[in-house]
């Protein structure tokens, strides 16, 4: 925890919430998300430093996508999965000027950097927590890039682009979303810069909305081990390498890309409840009866109300158009668009 930073947040407003913090209301700060340019304190994610000679070989072995051919102008999607095949967790990875930087769900960092700890053993790489010294912050809405600019930072052109201006990085993950990795100690003055140029402060739940239409997952503690990396679309948006060699989990990932068929996908979804859903939440569809046919994976507040979620469900219910939260008869899911294509099944 970096205690200048959150005392900072705290005397700008923010008050802390178990997943993450807010300024003012989460459904008023998701409209804002959805209306302009958000800057966001990450702190719902948790930072992994990984350093040394070994350090390339250590995380290629153990994540999903191709580490080795991470260019120092890149940011990739990974995950790290149990030897069933299932995600631990997902991650998002960039060089640094002295190694490479993983960022995943804060509530299981500590775990994550346990486990990769216990995989050095008399290798020449180091795996240290990255947040002590190092602060997230995002950019959402269509002036991201503009305003980013503006506070002198250079701004990659493409998505999952990186670029380095002194000790900061800006990561581009799409077209209106930036992660900027700023030293802990200026923190507070790019906070500064970005409000200044036009970025309203807000809280968790704008990044996570901007997420969720974005289609990205991310796993948090209370759905760790439920997914295969496909059903999550890790396939779809660039999180896996199918020809990089072992890993744990690789079997049973490549098997369902070149021998299985694959029942389920990650959709996007609206239900119209006044009680938020939690993540891990069972999905009920007709043709599935009283078994579960799928889980919500991340929440957050809609716009206009009710809340949207990205889910894993079979893809026969989503075809079928019919869903419902947590039993047969709970409250109906609608279906929304995701910015990219699922494949046929």
């Amino acid at each position: 925890m970096n205690t200048p930073w959150n005392d900072f947040l705290a005397q700008q407003g923010a008050t802390s919430v178990e997943t993450g913090v807010r300024f003012e209301a989460p459904e008023a700060e998701v409209r804002a998300a959805t209306d302009g340019t958000v800057v966001v304190p990450l702190v719902h994610l948790g930072l992994i430093r990984a350093t040394g000679e070994d350090s390339v070989t250590l995380l290629h072995n153990l994540l999903s996508n191709d580490v080795k051919k991470l260019g120092t102008e890149d940011a990739q999607w990974s995950s790290f999965n149990s030897p069933k095949g299932r995600m631990i967790a997902s991650l998002l990875l960039w060089k640094d000027t002295d190694g490479h930087m993983i960022a995943t769900s804060a509530d299981i960092q500590p775990m994550l950097l346990k486990k990769l700890s216990m995989y050095v053993l008399r290798s020449k790489a180091k795996l240290s927590d990255a947040g002590v010294d190092t602060v997230l912050l995002g950019l959402s809405g269509p002036e991201a890039a503009s305003i980013a600019t503006g506070a002198g930072y250079a701004v990659p052109l493409a998505p999952m682009k990186q670029s380095a201006s002194g000790d900061a990085r800006c990561i581009r993950l799409n077209e209106n979303s930036l992660i900027l990795a700023v030293p802990a100690a200026a923190a507070s003055e790019v906070f500064g810069k970005l409000t200044a140029g036009g970025a309203r402060k807000a809280g968790t739940a704008a990044w996570q909305a901007a997420m969720v239409r974005a289609g990205i997952p991310m796993i948090t503690a209370s759905v760790q081990e439920e997914f295969v990396a496909q059903m999550l679309n890790f396939d779809l948006i660039g999180g896996v390498s199918f020809n990089k060699g072992c890993y744990p989990g690789q079997e049973i990932v490549a098997r369902m890309q070149y021998l299985g068929k694959l029942k389920k996908r990650m959709y996007r979804v609206h239900v119209a409840t006044d009680t938020a859903p939690q993540p891990g939440t069972d999905l009920f569809a007709p043709d599935f009866g009283d078994q579960s046919a799928g889980k919500l994976v991340n929440v957050v507040p809609a716009a206009d109300g009710g809340y949207e979620a990205l889910a894993v469900l079979q893809s026969s219910s989503a075809a079928a158009g019919e869903a419902h939260l947590d039993t047969p008869t709970g409250p109906r899911v609608t279906f929304l668009d995701l910015p990219y294509a699922l494949p046929e099944q």
